[in-house]
């Protein structure tokens, strides 16, 4: 495929990127529902938690269905199912809506992330692939970090003639995700036949025996549950402790997703010219930090540096354990990729624990469980290539 053909096709991919991002609007959406709804903290983070469970229901059999319709099918039907998750939130607001809308966009979030990162395989043909999947959270990051923004201009800014307040988010990015849909729909993509015999859902699994598979997937679910962690505990710290109001709070989300927007578009030109390895120890060394101040933290300035430093050091892990997985099986991509992104089942284990955790012992509580998938990714580090 020719460069200028490349830049073309990546277009419509890198903005379902954009849509892929919906998901982290979860953390802002649950607090504002728990605050709606009078929920505690054990029952709002379920949302989170359900959003994604659904990843390790569907992971492993999109990567089959891949093999079976084709990559761009498959992110086509995961754009259609996100689609309806964020038309139904625009009806109302019950706790029973909440639940279908966030399952359903944890359900197409997860056929998403299954099939679009090998599509970006397909598209570049090859060649800097963790570097091109990190340009890609960088776009995903854009989606994530707009999303308490918008949550708050609609709270602040309340259409009561339709009954919407901070959902109107959920409409704005309604039609973003219709857009995207019909702009992959008329991009052609040429996909290779698949070689050999679709593996079955138990050799699927079987890939787990490979190490560098299984310790990519647990480094996945640390990264994840730290995302997801982050996004939901950062504000109700600053509530905790600075006694700011929902809508003062919600800036921390949005800090947190800055950063990862910018560790994103650094980290695509630092894995280009640094070892892999030497980057992974910066961004896990920066993680660590912020945990010791989100932990002890009392003091505003204290607080936004450990959000920047954690948003920063965990915005490439995701790229740089899935690209290990996959390049270490380049025969068997659709299915490590499915085995990939069921590690973010790690954003339901976490916000569990964490809410218990802060119900018992306040939001230092939470840290201790984020800061325990810190510690497992100092144990990834001797996995990555040193050359």
């Amino acid at each position: 495929m020719a460069k200028q053909n490349k830049t073309i096709y990546l277009i419509p991919v890198m903005l379902c990127f954009f849509c892929m991002g919906f998901v982290d609007l979860v953390g802002i959406a649950s607090n504002y529902v728990k605050a709606d709804l009078g929920l505690s903290d054990s029952v709002a983070n379920v949302f989170p938690s359900l959003v994604f469970f659904w990843f390790l229901i569907f992971s492993v059999p999109t990567g089959m269905l891949m093999n079976k319709i084709g990559r761009k099918n498959t992110v086509l039907l995961s754009l259609l199912v996100t689609v309806v998750s964020l038309l139904l939130p625009l009806f109302g607001e019950t706790f029973g809506i909440m639940l279908v809308a966030f399952s359903l966009l944890g359900i197409g979030n997860a056929l998403m992330q299954t099939s679009l990162n090998p599509l970006v395989s397909t598209v570049m043909g090859g060649g800097n692939l963790a570097s091109t999947l990190t340009f890609g959270q960088f776009v995903k990051a854009i989606a994530s970090f707009s999303a308490p923004y918008l949550a708050m201009w609609g709270a602040t800014m309340a259409i009561p003639e339709f009954g919407l307040n901070w959902r109107i988010l959920f409409g704005i990015f309604f039609v973003v995700c219709v857009l995207s849909t019909i702009l992959l729909f008329v991009t052609p993509i040429n996909e290779p036949a698949s070689e050999g015999k679709p593996s079955t859902f138990v050799e699927c699994f079987k890939l787990l025996g490979t190490p560098i598979v299984l310790l990519s997937f647990f480094g996945i679910m640390c990264h994840v549950g730290i995302d997801v962690g982050t996004n939901t505990t950062a504000p109700k710290i600053l509530m905790e402790r600075l006694g700011m109001t929902l809508n003062e709070a919600a800036f921390a989300t949005s800090l947190y997703f800055i950063f990862r927007t910018i560790g994103c578009l650094t980290g695509s030109f630092f894995l280009r010219v640094l070892k892999m390895r030497t980057f992974f120890i910066i961004s896990v060394v920066m993680m660590a930090l912020s945990m010791c101040g989100l932990f002890i933290g009392t003091e505003q300035w204290m607080l936004y540096t450990a959000i920047a430093l954690v948003g920063y050091g965990n915005s490439n892990v995701f790229s740089m354990c899935f690209a290990t997985a996959l390049e270490s099986m380049p025969n068997k991509q659709n299915e490590v990729s499915g085995l990939m992104i069921m590690g973010l089942f790690g954003g339901t284990i976490f916000p569990l624990f964490m809410g218990f955790a802060s119900d018992a012992m306040g939001q230092a509580g939470a840290v201790l469980v984020m800061a325990v998938g810190v510690i497992y990714l100092f144990t990834y580090i001797k996995q990555l290539k040193t050359a």
